[in-house]
């Protein structure tokens, strides 16, 4: 079974969180636990279920990719799951900081995901899938060293 995606998920996906995850910076505590809570759920979704049974991905197939030529690529999803569980990490410090009361911890750990989102939204470059590229490549080239 073939289970590539459409590049272009991902990148709408990045873009609704970077709307989410800025309305939580805006709003602040406690209205802007809301919209974070919300990307947290998204995000684990995305890195325990895999992208394809991520909210963000389900709209994109079923609302927008109808109304797109089809793709020119396929991608391997393992690379997007990362970067959805690497948000998920920081979703998850912004959220306990924000309950907590640690203004400061929600707001730094909030800040850095909408960047990451934003370089995919904007200018396709995932940093999550570049870091998870590079990891793989390490991997391989450890293993093929070790006798």
């Amino acid at each position: 079974m073939d289970n590539r995606i459409d590049p272009r998920g991902p990148r709408f996906a990045a873009a609704v969180t970077s709307v989410l995850l800025i309305l939580a910076l805006v709003l602040g505590p406690p209205w802007g636990l809301l919209p974070l809570g919300i990307q947290f759920l998204a995000f684990a979704a995305g890195a325990l279920l895999g992208v394809h049974r991520q909210p963000w991905g389900w709209v994109f197939r079923r609302f927008v990719r109808p109304r797109l030529a089809a793709p020119a690529v396929l991608e391997d999803p393992r690379p997007p799951r990362f970067a959805q569980a690497v948000g998920l990490g920081f979703a998850a410090v912004a959220l306990i900081g924000g309950l907590l009361g640690a203004t400061p911890v929600l707001l730094v750990a909030t800040g850095f995901a909408p960047v990451a989102a934003l370089l995919n939204a904007v200018f396709d470059f995932c940093l999550g899938c570049e870091v998870y590229l590079r990891v793989q490549r390490l991997r391989r080239r450890n293993l093929a060293v070790t006798p």
